[in-house]
């Protein structure tokens, strides 16, 4: 344990409470590599350069219970199967639906991806502390029409929980996640594997406290013709990091990638996207809408990456857009493009601004008071991203209604 600790140079009180964690969990040779790529730079800083915004280790002085409560869960209505992780533990259903089979595995699984996500090495090497599994695997067979919800909520000093699904040919699977705060650090890993032709549609509901600190991290693979499905609604923490690597492997692969954050004072929220094209034929489409008041931060970092041989034809689209809603509000947005090959139709947006006077004056001179005009208009332009939600859209519009006073 001392040789681990001393890979993370003058370690912050926050990383030597991580390494002790570590300490208590029982030795594999998986969760030690993981946990080495994590202390290799302890928590992500802003010498970083993919974390220049989001400087965890400043941000996180320490690892204890906050003072508030989680929050009230929006997504577990109309959830068949939930799954709830704890400071404590884990709790599941006894009974899964034909199509899908779960393994609760004590051990690490291996993760590829280590040295290029060290949030994601770390909650591969910490998930398992007392009653939660290590790893918790799922394979998904055929069409599964209940919708599988993740819930991360609860008091304590830190909730980390790993999960791993695999998509067969031809299979499909709604989830969704809600990450409630009530923990210090709360830090989640899912790697998403579909095959030929399966399909997922994953949404993401995120709020955390000003004393809290959120990552949530997923890697997904995509074979020939998978379809994946995200988005997410970020209300941010003190800080807040939601971060997903997205890899076509195989011709007609397509993602869909869409988020809205919304930052109020204290608050940090960042979305932060990769996405390697890696076989011709693939499509990208990504929404990111943001909102932001006085005091709050908002970061967007998106890349597309297209290789020269392998990554003809691909068809891709990246666009941020964010209001300013208050002096004092800020935006920090890198959106990538590094495309190779020479016949591909890529192209991206990016803008941030205030409201627009004009649409502010028409609302105005039809009696709407000024302050609900404004949220109004706000609502309307975060609500694009989430038109590819099915049954959960009108929730999340709900939800950033209330944040905004309509």
């Amino acid at each position: 344990m001392t040789a681990l600790r001393d890979l993370i140079k003058n370690p912050t009180a926050a990383e030597l409470e991580l390494v002790a964690r570590y300490a208590m969990l029982p030795e594999d040779a998986r969760r030690e590599r993981a946990f080495t790529a994590f202390a290799e730079t302890g928590l992500p800083h802003r010498r970083m350069e993919a974390w220049k915004w989001t400087d965890f280790k400043a941000a996180l002085t320490a690892v204890e219970s906050p003072k508030g409560e989680s929050a009230a869960d929006p997504l577990v209505d109309g959830a068949d199967l939930v799954f709830r992780f704890t400071p404590n533990g884990l709790s599941y259903p006894d009974k899964l639906p034909d199509g899908l089979r779960m393994l609760a595995k004590p051990d690490a699984e291996a993760f590829g991806a280590a040295e290029d996500l060290p949030l994601g090495a770390m909650t591969a090497a910490l998930s398992g502390h007392k009653k939660s599994p290590g790893t918790l695997v799922f394979e998904v067979t055929d069409s599964v029409a209940e919708r599988l919800h993740f819930v991360f909520d609860g008091a304590g000093e830190a909730n980390f929980g790993r999960c791993v699904f695999v998509v067969r040919e031809g299979a499909s699977l709604k989830l969704s996640e809600s990450y409630l705060g009530g923990a210090g650090l709360t830090s989640s890993l899912f790697e998403f594997d579909l095959k030929d032709g399966a399909s997922l549609n994953r949404t993401i509901y995120q709020r955390g406290g000003k004393d809290e600190a959120v990552a949530v991290t997923a890697v997904i693979s995509l074979d020939k013709e998978a379809e994946f499905t995200q988005t997410t609604l970020a209300f941010g923490a003190k800080v807040s990091r939601l971060e997903t690597r997205v890899t076509h492997r195989a011709e007609g692969a397509k993602a869909i990638l869409n988020a809205a954050y919304l930052s109020g004072l204290d608050f940090h929220s960042d979305i932060t996207t990769h996405v390697r094209h890696g076989a011709p034929r693939c499509t990208t489409q990504q929404v990111t809408k943001g909102a932001v008041m006085d005091g709050g931060k908002g970061i967007f970092q998106g890349k597309f990456m297209v290789p020269r041989n392998v990554g003809q034809h691909t068809d891709a689209d990246m666009q941020h857009h964010a209001l300013l809603l208050e002096e004092g509000a800020e935006v920090f947005a890198k959106p990538e493009l590094e495309i190779y090959a020479d016949d591909v139709e890529c192209a991206h947006g990016n803008t941030c601004g205030a409201l627009d006077d004009s649409a502010l004056f028409y609302m105005r001179q039809r009696g709407l008071p000024e302050a609900e005009a404004r949220a109004l208009l706000t609502e309307a332009f975060v609500a694009e991203a989430f038109a590819e939600t099915d049954d959960l859209e009108s929730v999340l519009r709900e939800e950033a209604a209330k944040w905004l006073g309509v």
